[in-house]
């Protein structure tokens, strides 16, 4: 912990020299060199993130990104009731972290470029395409009930939005940004923890979508898929906000279970 209180606050900080200038990445550099320093050994418990984020003087978002990719590293595990841990130091034969895209800056980019491809399908969108959403919100409905089942319904949903408003070039980025939905190691870990969460696409969202189109009102495409996605984050935040209410709880009855007497309450 005394590494952590004793960090620079990295808001305002120069970004010069960071690739890309993200605050989370510049965190995990931070965590990074606390571990190479000693601060911290194999099994020690890493601080909660309220105080990583007050000691670096960022948001407890940022150190969510900023774990989620240390994780990806192999330098720490969140284990539930009990923390994160580190599991390995960095060595001389690790390189400088390769960031991929983060989930949150997914979501970003998704709400800029997601929402102006329901206004563009507003415009274009033929009676067919409307009633296959019809059918891929009733699908979305049918995966959520199946504990085993999956989100390609939300996938063709969007997808189905993005070829409506008859632009080849917004159809290949909003592929684009699904496919880095799957193959970047920091969302994938996230959308574990968002399902291990019960969290699920949200069957009235896209219902509210679905009937901006229906009205052919490009601004309420927008409006409607810009609060999907703002719903969509909220929901990956509480995700891993629920993961740390289970810790806690557990941690607490643990602590009840090893010096209440039974039967006394003392």
């Amino acid at each position: 912990m005394a590494g952590i209180a004793g960090a620079k606050p990295l808001i305002g900080l120069d970004a010069a020299g960071d690739e890309e200038g993200r605050l989370y990445r510049r965190v995990v550099k931070a965590l990074i060199a606390e571990l190479q320093s000693g601060t911290y050994a194999v099994g020690d418990r890493m601080p909660a993130e309220r105080d990583i984020a007050a000691g670096m003087g960022v948001s407890r978002p940022v150190v969510r990104e900023a774990m989620l990719a240390m994780e990806v590293l192999g330098l720490v595990e969140a284990r539930l009731g009990a923390g994160t841990f580190v599991i390995r130091l960095p060595g001389d034969v690790d390189r400088e972290p390769e960031f991929t895209v983060s989930p949150f800056e997914l979501i970003e980019a998704r709400l800029l470029i997601e929402g102006e491809a329901a206004a563009l399908a507003a415009r274009h969108i033929t009676d067919e395409e409307l009633r296959r959403l019809e059918q891929l919100v009733a699908a979305i409905a049918l995966e959520n009930a199946d504990a085993r089942g999956g989100e390609n319904a939300d996938q063709a949903f969007h997808m189905t939005i993005a070829r409506a408003g008859r632009n080849s070039a917004i159809v290949r980025t909003v592929e684009q940004l699904w496919t880095l939905r799957s193959t970047s190691p920091e969302c994938r870990l996230l959308l574990e923890q968002a399902r291990t969460a019960n969290v699920k696409p949200v069957v009235a969202e896209h219902r509210a979508i679905l009937a901006a189109l229906q009205q052919r009102d490009p601004a309420a495409a927008r409006a409607a898929m810009h609060a999907h996605l703002d719903a969509v984050l909220q929901h990956l935040l509480f995700a891993v906000e629920e993961q740390a209410v289970a810790a806690a709880r557990q941690s607490v009855a643990a602590t009840r279970a090893r010096f209440l007497r039974p039967g006394t309450g003392v």
